[in-house]
């Protein structure tokens, strides 16, 4: 090649990657975004976002909801298929979160190399026919693999969509949408047992199933016009386009491809194995998260009976969780001082670290503690010593709700801020724990609260809450500490600045 042909070649190059929004890297052996291209999930606009968020998000209400109505419909189907209540409960609702522990391990690494629209779509359309199917077969068996399938799929909202959210935003605007988020989970939890209770006073327990095989079915629609948010993705797609045009120019930044499956099992396959064993930070959230949210899976068995020896039909004790719901809504007043903090910090010029937005965590777990403990003591059997009401133990669960939103949205967005590019597989470490633990609790609520009573069983749990207090100060003053030392943490912001993100933190 002469040089007037090099030249020319090189003119052509620039060109097409000015008109692209592209670059390459400083060493120039790939190309990655400029920071001005429109179509870098980051710099989409603001409609885009909301959309492609709010129906993933419902994806994950429906889904978890569909997760907690299986102890209402255990209770029913017992009958029809003979089954001790137990074995029912492990039926339809421990199979469902140990396939989602499955799905937990293999899917968001999936997303990471390959995609993430096309694992909506997935998960929306194959938990939508394994609910009809259950509705439809009158079978045990055809009902247990539907519900170990229906629950590896759920791993899918919930776990990739903090990888989405990452995609999409900066810091500050992630205060709100992984409160957001994890607020539509929550809902989703104490949505189940609502709506399972009133189905199936007014139809049958089958018709649970019907009714999320429809609403799913309604999401897969709209999540077929939702866009492909995974960066590396879909600047590789970008960049192959224009290579049709000049074949010689360098490939996508890409460090998640995988040149085979055998690289992807070994890289990517395991990394939330690795980032549970290996972090003491994602050790930790796993095991706070685990717990608090295991609670409401407790609560699915036990608060029903309690608030029915109180008087309530079975129906009217359901409504009780919606005290939980309301907490959810008060930690939109944290979101506010969260961003009072970070507006604060950058106006003075200070720099933002993830450690600076655990603000909730600090007011959240002592509230968690001592709503249990308010609880604990303030229904039968020792409601009637006390002399109490109702309305008592039931203000102590809007604390529990406030708290556990608090540790989930805040917790899941230390995970995005602390880990990135990582943080679906991040969150998949933390969601399999929280999937086994929560498998296993409804299997002795019974014999637990039976036993001890549910005064003394409730306080169990609240002294577990008390023991996670001693955690805020700890990742506050020394989370940075720890971040530094990580592997995964540290390597994240590399990638990020290599990839030329701009993030505000």
């Amino acid at each position: 090649m002469t040089d007037f042909e090099s030249d020319e070649s090189k003119i052509s190059l620039e060109k097409e990657l000015r008109e692209r929004h592209l670059e390459l890297t400083p060493d120039g052996s790939a190309l990655r975004w400029r920071r001005d291209n429109p179509k870098y999930p980051r710099n989409w606009t603001g409609l885009r976002k909301f959309y492609d968020t709010g129906v993933i998000c419902l994806l994950d209400l429906f889904i978890t909801a569909s997760s907690t109505a299986g102890a209402a419909a255990a209770a029913e189907a017992k009958h029809e298929y003979h089954l001790d209540p137990t074995l029912a409960t492990f039926c339809f609702v421990s199979l469902f979160l140990l396939g989602q522990c499955l799905g937990n391990i293999v899917l968001p690494p999936w997303s990471e190399c390959f995609g993430r629209k096309r694992m909506y779509l997935l998960s929306s359309g194959l938990s939508s026919i394994c609910c009809a199917v259950i509705g439809l077969v009158h079978s045990l068996p055809t009902a247990i693999i539907m519900r170990i399938i229906a629950g590896t799929l759920a791993a899918v909202p919930g776990t990739i969509l903090g990888g989405s959210i990452e995609d999409l935003f900066n810091s500050q605007a992630r205060i709100w949408v992984v409160f957001f988020w994890t607020a539509a989970s929550n809902i989703g939890l104490i949505l189940g047992p609502i709506m399972s209770s009133y189905i199936i006073e007014a139809l049958d327990w089958r018709w649970v199933f019907f009714t999320y095989a429809m609403i799913l079915a309604a999401l897969t629609i709209l999540l077929m016009f939702i866009k492909e948010s995974r960066s590396s993705c879909v600047l590789t797609c970008e960049v192959n386009k224009l290579r049709h045009i000049l074949p010689t120019i360098p490939s996508a930044l890409n460090h998640d491809h995988s040149p085979d499956m055998q690289t992807f099992a070994k890289e990517a396959l395991f990394r939330p194995v690795q980032l549970f064993f290996q972090e003491p930070i994602i050790f930790t959230i796993s095991m706070m998260i685990s717990v608090a949210m295991s609670i409401i899976y407790i609560f699915t068995e036990a608060l029903q009976p309690i608030y029915q020896s109180m008087g309530f039909s079975a129906s009217q004790a359901s409504l009780i969780f919606m005290a939980i719901g309301l907490g959810t809504c008060f930690s939109t007043l944290t979101r506010i001082l969260d961003c009072y903090i970070f507006n604060r910090r950058r106006d003075q010029g200070l720099p933002i670290k993830p450690e600076h937005k655990l603000a909730g965590l600090a007011i959240g777990v002592p509230f968690l503690a001592v709503g249990l403990w308010w609880f604990g003591w303030t229904i039968p059997p020792k409601v009637p010593a006390l002399g109490g009401h109702w309305v008592v133990p039931t203000v102590a669960l809007v604390l529990v709700g406030y708290a556990l939103t608090e540790l989930d949205s805040v917790l899941y967005g230390y995970i995005s801020d602390s880990y990135l590019s990582y943080s679906a597989s991040a969150t998949a470490a933390v969601a399999f724990m929280r999937g086994m633990l929560s498998a296993t609790f409804p299997l002795f609520t019974n014999q637990m609260f039976d036993g001890l009573g549910a005064n003394i069983a409730v306080s169990i749990l609240a002294a577990v809450a008390t023991v996670f207090c001693v955690v805020p100060p700890l990742f506050i003053c020394y989370g940075e500490r720890i971040r530094k030392k990580s592997r995964f943490a540290r390597y994240s912001w590399e990638i990020q600045e290599e990839m030329g993100k701009e993030d505000e933190i």
